[in-house]
């Protein structure tokens, strides 16, 4: 039997962050009542929320919470109130300081194609149908986290923006083992995306994966490709892929671009994973891949199942409930086979719900 008393930090946001993360609570205390599994619910503000009441994107209180929770499950953040505020006190950075702090260099997006939804791709069903991506992206170092950085004034009145493109042997390895060991699990066959034609960080990359492959992973298939082709052959041809390795640049705009392919990033859940610490736990925390959405906020009409779903990845990967994980993922695909959908996923025929009927029908399922 699972050990009990596991925590679990809510941390809504912004825009329709509320809403989904609403679902997704009720989803957890379903388990919690139904398969007493007694997770230890708790709540923080973050983002533009945690700016308007305390003047900091996140509190220390909270971000110590998260530090000692066993999943975080965070919904979006940002809006257009924020947008010109200085960069340092925007609300995203609050997500980029539990990414580094929590040391989590490792984001795993799935790219799914329900079969129920393949008509909402803007892609041929025949190119789409029956799509399983899994993109594996390094999260704490490169471009986003290089020194130096910032915009300085230079002569003649002009100014400089500068940010640097970083990575050693130990951050390559580290993120690329992830890749490996999740492709062992799936066809044994890794993708690996850079730009070493033009990048001489991507030619220590491309060098440096493979190198563990040779080592460690002789069984697993490993092609290397540049990250524009991978662009390109995304839309081309996705079913050639299974496992994609990217860097935090590359991987960051590939992973979008996946998520088109199934038809709504209302539908795709997201995990960002550490290192585990000396007690066997792996910090971990959990988000759908869509924004904020400020425009639709508190109507009602946006997607919870990406949110929803980042909670079974959360079973999965954090707290080692796979029958769980996967009852829950069948609930969600029989909701979408019952025709319900929301309105990013409408189509003829189909029922239109709300963010709260789309909740309670998935609930309704697990039942």
């Amino acid at each position: 039997m699972p050990s009990n008393k596991r925590k679990i930090l809510l941390l809504p946001g912004d825009g329709i962050g509320p809403e989904v993360v609403r679902e997704t609570k009720k989803v957890i205390e379903w388990f919690n009542k139904k398969k007493s599994l007694d997770f230890n619910l708790d709540e923080g503000l973050i983002g533009g929320a945690a700016i308007d009441k305390h003047g900091v994107p996140i509190t220390d209180e909270v971000f110590y919470k998260a530090l000692e929770s066993d999943a975080v499950i965070f919904g979006a953040c940002g809006g257009p109130k924020y947008d010109k505020l200085e960069f340092s006190k925007k609300p995203e950075r609050a997500l980029l300081k539990l990414r580094k702090e929590l040391k989590l260099f490792a984001n795993l997006r799935p790219a799914i194609c329900f079969k129920q939804l393949v008509d909402a791709s803007s892609l041929k069903p025949e190119i789409v149908s029956g799509l399983d991506i899994l993109i594996v992206r390094e999260l704490t170092g490169g471009i986003y986290f290089g020194e130096p950085r910032g915009v300085k004034p230079i002569e003649n009145g002009e100014r400089r923006g500068v940010n640097t493109h970083v990575y050693t042997t130990k951050e390559i390895k580290r993120i690329a083992k992830v890749a490996f060991e999740l492709a062992t699990k799936r066809k044994n066959k890794v993708t690996s995306c850079e730009k070493s034609n033009v990048m001489e960080a991507g030619v220590l990359w491309r060098e440096e994966v493979q190198f563990l492959k040779d080592k460690e992973y002789k069984k697993i298939e490993l092609n290397h490709m540049l990250a524009d082709n991978c662009a390109m052959q995304l839309l081309r041809n996705p079913k050639q892929f299974d496992v994609i390795l990217a860097d935090n640049l590359f991987g960051d705009m590939l992973s979008d671009e996946a998520a088109m392919l199934t038809g709504s990033l209302g539908l795709l859940p997201s995990a960002s994973l550490g290192d585990k610490d000396k007690n066997g736990k792996t910090r971990s925390l959990y988000e759908p891949v869509h924004g904020s959405a400020p425009d639709i906020a508190g109507k009602n009409i946006s997607n919870p199942i990406a949110t929803i779903l980042s909670f079974s990845m959360a079973l999965k990967y954090s707290l080692d409930l796979e029958k769980e994980s996967s009852l829950l993922d069948k609930a969600v695909e029989k909701t979408l086979e019952d025709g319900l959908r929301t309105t990013d996923i409408m189509s003829k025929g189909k029922k239109k719900v709300s963010t709260s009927d789309m909740g309670d029908a998935i609930i309704s399922n697990l039942n």
